[in-house]
Order: C-alpha cells, then sequence, then structure tokens
C-alpha cells in the first residue's frame, strides 16, 4: 500500500519551506511520496494577480527537485474548488493508497473557517507542522480543540498513514521562516 502526502496551497511562490516541510514529512511519516497540489486558487482568498497555475506548478517542479515529491495541477483537472472535494476524489480514485493531508501550523489554526473541515479529519489523517509564531495559537484553535481526542503522539507519528481517520499528529523539529506571501512583499 502507498503512503502519500498531499501538500495542496496556491504555491505563490512555491519555496524551500514547501520542501523543507515535504522532507520531514517524508521521514518523520515514513511516506513514499509528498504530492504537492498546486491549486488554481484559494477560495477564502482573493485571487486576483494570481500567476497562471502551470507557471507556479512548473516552479514549484524545479523548486522541489527531489525524486519523492511531485508537483500536480489535479484540482484544475477534476475542476474541485475546495480541499474536501478534491481529496474525496482522490480517496475514490486511489482506494488502495493510504493518504495524509499535511498543512502548517497557521493553517489549523484557521481550518474551522475551510468549507467542509469536518469532513476532510474524517477522511484521511492530517500531520501539522509546526510554523513559527504559530504554535501557541494552534493549540487553542477551534479545530484543534474539536479534534483533541484525536491527536496522535509525535513519537507515533511513523503510523498515522497506517490510521483510521480521523487522527492526527504535530509535528515540531527545525521550523522555516519563509513565507510566500512575505516573499511576495518583497521581504524575504
Amino acid at each position: 500500500m502507498q503512503r502519500i502526502g498531499i501538500l495542496g496551497g496556491t504555491f505563490n511562490p512555491a519555496h524551500y519551506g514547501h520542501r523543507h516541510i515535504s522532507l520531514m514529512a517524508l521521514q518523520r511519516l515514513r511516506l513514499q511520496k509528498v504530492w504537492w497540489m498546486v491549486t488554481p486558487g484559494n477560495p477564502m482568498k482573493a485571487n486576483d494577480g494570481l500567476p497562471p497555475l502551470d507557471a507556479r506548478a512548473a516552479y514549484a517542479e524545479q523548486l522541489a527537485d527531489h525524486p519523492a515529491i511531485t508537483v500536480s495541477g489535479l484540482e484544475a483537472g477534476i475542476q474541485t474548488r475546495f480541499t474536501y472535494d478534491t481529496l474525496r476524489v482522490l480517496t475514490q480514485r486511489f482506494p488502495a493508497t493510504r493518504f495524509v493531508w499535511l498543512m502548517g501550523a497557521d493553517n489549523l489554526a484557521q481550518f474551522h473557517r475551510w468549507q467542509g473541515w469536518k469532513e476532510i479529519a474524517q477522511l484521511m489523517p492530517i500531520a501539522v507542522i509546526d510554523r513559527p509564531g504559530s504554535s501557541l495559537a494552534t493549540r487553542s484553535s477551534v479545530a484543534a480543540q474539536a479534534l483533541a481526542q484525536f491527536r496522535v503522539k509525535e513519537g507515533d507519528a511513523g503510523v498515522l498513514s497506517s490510521m483510521k481517520a480521523p487522527a492526527w499528529t504535530f509535528l515540531h523539529g527545525p521550523r522555516s521562516d519563509l513565507s510566500s506571501t512575505a516573499i511576495r512583499a518583497g521581504q524575504q
């Protein structure tokens, strides 16, 4: 059974922080691959001025530069808009694959605002990767509180992909200060 982590986002632009957390997830979660799912646009943000999907995916592919990281524009191909819909399609198309949703701690802090966030948690295990400045807000977030009983000890992260959802863990380790928002603003 394949074990694949999925890291979604606009990747505007992709940066070495994305690569860093992907490599950490491969090792700590014992994954075989990480798919970078480059979305056509974030439904929670204004997408005016967002570079074309093909350009963002090509840059992400160049930056990923690792045989276990695959870049995909899957959402555009299957015409889904929300993460839950995309992940549902993936689990239906690849029933023998064990998927893990990967997200930064900053996303867990506002995860409860996502369309179908509870359904995402029921669909596949989630690995939350620590980000600078996000640790405390994440622990008290609506989603972290709602899913608290399903939290897996970090030491057991290697078996997360084989666990029945809902299950999630919080991964600590070297953190990257890189941010797509800061890069776009010329701050990094």
